[in-house]
């Protein structure tokens, strides 16, 4: 039987760095997370293979035999990967990990995604092998993964079981209320940040990995930021105003071709957006 090991299944890498990226950004920590990812998960083979983990994570909709041929498709390509190229990544990528973070708390986020994950990589390791892996194990794996990209229990369709509809019900709700849970949760503990604010933070979050979409993102967020100062600039009658907002606008400069997206430029563009809620509030 293949042992599951959250330490080198890349899905569940990939979703504990974003959300401690997150975390850190959140709490104005040293975003020692992004700088990790960055290096991790751009054009490496932990890219690669996270890929193939997110085509399934994201798949539309498919019939079971179709499904059935994106799963056949994803193992495939995991035999394309440079293993030891890979086992070396993702081993340096926990030494990292372990060195500016502590393990544990760090592995003890719940992840939604984490059954469909793990049988992911289930699947990939037991291809790998040359062992003997245990039918049942790949039979239930295949099926869960068969079942997220369908978006239906297969075992329900087939059993038409009470129990299994009442399970399935109640599992439900649970999920509902966890998320509500959490939503109000983030809400009250990020209250103060503005629409704009957590939409930027957002875009970062989900574009960190393709540094030219992120950066034209932030160069068209830093564009409305100028419009909005020079506005203010011009409908204030403030003096001492009009040159603060001046200087300010000297600074506010699109990301060139050739630098690279850092987070300062992020904590600037957070405070862009403060100083222009402040100065609204104040007209």
């Amino acid at each position: 039987m293949i042992k599951h090991s959250k330490y080198r299944n890349t899905g569940v890498l990939f979703e504990l760095l974003v959300r401690q990226a997150t975390s850190d950004l959140m709490s104005k920590k040293d975003t020692q997370a992004v700088k990790i990812f960055r290096k991790y998960f751009t054009d490496t083979e932990l890219s690669k293979e996270y890929n193939l983990y997110s085509t399934v994570l994201e798949a539309p909709k498919l019939s079971e035999s179709k499904a059935e041929m994106l799963v056949s498709t994803i193992i495939e390509q995991a035999n394309k990967l440079d293993r030891l190229k890979l086992d070396k990544e993702k081993y340096n990528l926990i030494k990292e990990i372990r060195k500016n973070y502590d393990l544990d708390n760090f592995f003890k986020a719940k992840i939604p995604s984490y059954k469909v994950y793990a049988s992911v990589y289930t699947l990939i390791e037991a291809q790998l092998t040359s062992n003997f892996s245990d039918t049942n194990q790949i039979m239930t794996n295949k099926v869960t993964l068969l079942e997220h990209v369908t978006k239906e229990s297969l075992t329900e369709r087939k059993t038409g079981s009470k129990a299994v509809e009442d399970f399935m019900k109640e599992d439900k709700e649970i999920r509902v209320l966890a998320y509500k849970i959490l939503v109000e949760k983030f809400n009250e503990k990020y209250a103060s940040l503005s629409n704009e604010q957590r939409d930027l933070l957002r875009e970062y979050i989900n574009n960190i990995s393709d540094t030219k979409q992120l950066k034209v993102y932030l160069n068209e967020r830093l564009e409305d930021i100028k419009q909005e100062l020079s506005i203010l600039k011009a409908t204030t009658k403030d003096k001492v105003i009009q040159i603060k907002i001046n200087e300010v606008l000297n600074f506010v400069k699109p990301i060139a071709i050739n630098e690279s997206v850092k987070d300062e430029i992020l904590v600037g563009l957070m405070q862009y957006y403060q100083l222009i809620s402040e100065l609204k509030a104040i007209k």
